[in-house]
């Protein structure tokens, strides 16, 4: 049978600002209790408020390891004012730009699961320069241009652990699917091409891939 977070995990998962379905929650919350089980930290790329990070630190504390999330919290590009998917309260009011780290702070909170997670605040790319350890799991989910997601593939999929799992959000192989572009499902080519990786399951827009060989 295949586990499930506690009824007050779903529920603050389900209470918290963000744009993923509860299907592909439940999907990233097996695959990170699975690769929990190599003693490894958790990452994902794209943070926003935390509605993801609730199920990824939940199977990291079920495991006894860390999730880390990387976001500099100033929204990628279809959150910026104007556009479809922003949302008014994540500005800052003294300055007018997006700052969502507040949200995501309180969001952890309400959720019991602060002392399980390590916020990585920076740009993706900066961040995975200067990283230096495995990890268990990289979930990509940042920004939707090629450029981003390109960079969140390159800096953070090299230190996966082998038989570690690389996750990749928003893939959609059909244009007329899309909402924010085809980047993610670039990328998730890119890494099938590789012969590094081998796809174990697909839920909805979310991809899961394992680790099998050195070569990205």
């Amino acid at each position: 049978m295949v586990a499930a977070p506690k009824p007050e995990i779903l529920a603050a998962f389900q209470a918290a600002k963000g744009f993923m379905p509860l299907d592909e929650g439940l999907a990233l919350y097996e695959a990170a209790l699975e690769t929990g089980a190599l003693g490894l930290p958790l990452l994902e790329v794209g943070t926003y408020c935390g509605r993801s990070t609730i199920l990824l630190a939940d199977a990291a504390r079920e495991a006894g390891v860390s999730a880390l999330t990387v976001d500099h919290h100033r929204g990628s590009e279809e959150q910026q004012p104007g556009w479809e998917y922003h949302d008014p309260e994540t500005v800052d009011p003294e300055l007018g730009v997006m700052d969502t780290l507040p949200t995501f702070r309180r969001t952890l909170y309400r959720a019991g699961l602060e002392e399980h997670v390590v916020a990585l605040v920076g740009r993706s790319p900066q961040l995975a320069k200067i990283w230096n350890s495995p990890l268990g799991l990289v979930f990509i989910d940042g920004g939707h241009t090629d450029e981003h997601a390109t960079a969140d593939y390159e800096g953070w999929a090299p230190h996966l652990a082998e038989n570690g799992l690389l996750l990749i959000h928003d893939v959609f192989p059909n244009p007329e699917d899309e909402f924010t572009g085809q980047a993610p499902y670039r990328v998730y080519l890119r890494a099938l091409a590789s012969g590094a990786f081998t796809e174990i399951s697909a839920t909805d827009s979310l991809r899961v891939l394992r680790r099998t060989s050195a070569g990205i």
